[in-house]
Order: structure tokens, then sequence, then C-alpha cells
């Protein structure tokens, strides 16, 4: 704790009095066999010692708390009490009291942008303080376009599991990881030019409690990403197959999306062979015209001639009114196996 004093010294005092954060009283247990001098002497002043727990009297906890000597830390999201006495004895007016606020948790946040507009959240979570932590929630609340589903547990026989175990203690300066997937809303995923742009994603609620169950807690502010850039006209996934056999036709399903807010394209599809991808089908498609923020489905036929972990490339499509092409390779990546190894549809 801070003052802001005069000029001249030794003009202020202060006393402050911490009025919560206790402490176990502690004892020093002094104890003897009972065939030694003492006898039982110092077992039986343990006894009638009221600090002390009946029955396990040489434990060092005693069942008393004790108010805390010094002040300590005040922590961000934390409930204190305290007594404080000024007394000026200067001419001079005080203007004000500091209390210094430490921050009790270092918080990183990661994202990353799928292809199906999901955004995942990354969250790390570190306690910098000098005691050991229950984390009792740690919750994402999404912006009004997104719905949030938490990755931070596993079903196990019916029964919904946390990925920590069970201690949820984070001792100090150790950290913890949380998961979260946010999905766009309905009524706004279907409007690509919206979801595009939008930044503002939510923002973390966590709550902790300390050593005698002090209860703290810390709200972010709103948590921000890069918006991704797709360009004027995206193309994303919507099925494709983990595994397919060698030299055999698979299809995938492609969402073509008009990322334009204002511009009506007229699209033309054409398909290029790579070293292990090759296309069936007729290239140089008319796909025809898509509106601006509108989407349009497509199923399309290939083949691999190269076992292995193959990369789809080659897809262009262009745009006839501004003559614009935009390429997309590595679009996805599907396993081929041999045709030997039957791969069940």
């Amino acid at each position: 704790m801070e003052v802001n004093p005069p000029k001249q010294e030794h003009l202020l005092a202060l006393k402050v009095m911490r009025l919560t954060k206790p402490t176990l009283f502690t004892n020093i247990p002094v104890t003897c066999e009972e065939k030694d001098l003492p006898g039982d002497l110092f077992n039986q002043l343990m006894r009638d010692d009221p600090s002390t727990v009946n029955g396990a009297e040489i434990l060092m906890l005693g069942e008393m708390l004790t108010l805390p000597q010094n002040f300590g830390n005040i922590f961000l999201g934390e409930t204190f009490s305290s007594y404080i006495s000024v007394h000026n004895d200067s001419n001079q007016v005080v203007k004000d009291i500091l209390v210094k606020v430490l921050k009790p948790l270092d918080v990183k946040t990661k994202f990353y942008n799928a292809e199906t507009d999901e955004v995942f959240l990354e969250a790390q979570i570190q306690n910098i303080t000098t005691s050991p932590m229950f984390m009792e929630k740690v919750s994402l609340e999404p912006s009004i376009m997104y719905n949030v589903a938490e990755l931070n547990s596993v079903n196990q026989a019916g029964e919904c599991v946390t990925t920590f175990g069970s201690r949820a203690y984070l001792q100090p300066m150790d950290t913890r990881q949380y998961l979260y997937c946010l999905k766009p809303k309905k009524e706004f995923a279907e409007k690509a030019g919206i979801i595009k742009g939008v930044t503002v994603i939510g923002k973390l609620d966590i709550v902790w409690k300390t050593n005698l169950g002090e209860r703290g807690r810390l709200q972010t502010s709103q948590l921000q990403r890069m918006a991704p850039g797709y360009g004027d006209v995206r193309l994303s996934l919507e099925a494709i197959p983990d595994t397919v056999n060698l030299e055999e036709p698979f299809h995938i399903t492609c969402k073509i999306t008009n990322c334009s807010s204002e511009r009506t394209m007229d699209l033309v599809l054409e398909m290029c062979n790579t070293n292990s991808i090759h296309w069936c089908g007729i290239s140089g498609r008319q796909l025809g015209k898509l509106h601006p923020s509108s989407s349009l489905c497509l199923a399309l036929t290939l083949l691999s001639s190269v076992q292995g972990l193959q990369s789809i490339s080659g897809l262009r499509l262009t745009d006839t009114f501004l003559k614009r092409t935009y390429e997309y390779d590595d679009i996805a990546q599907v396993c081929v196996v041999s045709s030997a190894i039957k791969v069940e549809s």
C-alpha cells in the first residue's frame, strides 16, 4: 500500500490491519517418551493447550486461526477487508491513498480459424501467486454470433470427466491450457460476409479459490481474433473421405461462397490434374451467377494414382465479369491405400 505524502518526511502515521486471509495457528510440538525424566508432562501440556487438535496434539497445525502480522498482497479479483488508520501530522493536505493491486493470473490466448467458419480458442492460464489455487470455473462467454463448446472434458462410461484429472489445483507458476470451439449461429452462418469480418469472439470468466476458500473472480476484456482473409471467393470442403482406394474414384463436396457484399460473380470451374490427383468430369464448367454473400455446393469426383497421404489441389475459379482467376491448392489431404486393402464406403 502506498500513500502520497507531502515533501516533508515522517509526517504521516499509517496503520493497516488486514481482516481477512487468516492462517491456521501452528504449534511446535515438544514431546518425549514416558520413561524419560519429564514423564507425561509435555504431552499433558499439549493436551491442555486450546490451540491443539484434540486427539492429534503432536500435529503442528491447530484449530485456531490467526490474522496475518503483515498486510500481504492484494490480488485483482479477490475481496479483502482491512482497517486503515491514517494520521496527518503536517500542515499540508494528503490527497489520496493508493492501494497496490497485483495480478494473480497470467492469461494468454491463441486463435485458430477453421475452414468451416469454426474458431478454436486456446487459453493458457498461469498461477503467478505464491499459493496454490483451486480452479472452480473457467468458461468462455461467446459473442452474440457464436455458440461455444468446451473441449476440456471427455465422456467415460457415460460420465463427463475433466481432462485435468481429479485434482483441480493449480500450483504456483503452473500453467493450464483450456480449449474451446466456437461455431457461428445458424442465422449468421449463411452470411459469409458478416462472419468473415467478425473479430470479437467473447470473454473468459475465471473463478478460483485460495487456501482457506477465499473466492476470486476475473473476466477478461473482449477477446479479438485476426479476421481470416478469404478474398472475394472462398472454397471450403463440406465432405471428404479419410481413406480411399488407389486408382478408384471417390467423391468430395465443395462449398463456394461469394464473400463480396456488393458484387455478383459469374463463375467458371476448371480442374487441373497433378502428379497424383486426377479429376473426373468436364473442366471449364459454367457454375452460373453467384450473388453477394451467397453459396453453392458442388459435388466433384477424382482419383489418385499414388499411394500415401495425398494433397488435393488443382481447382481454379474464374470470374468472367472481372476476368479474374482464383487458385485453390492444398485444399485437403486424403490417405490413399492399395486397392488390395478395400476401404468400406
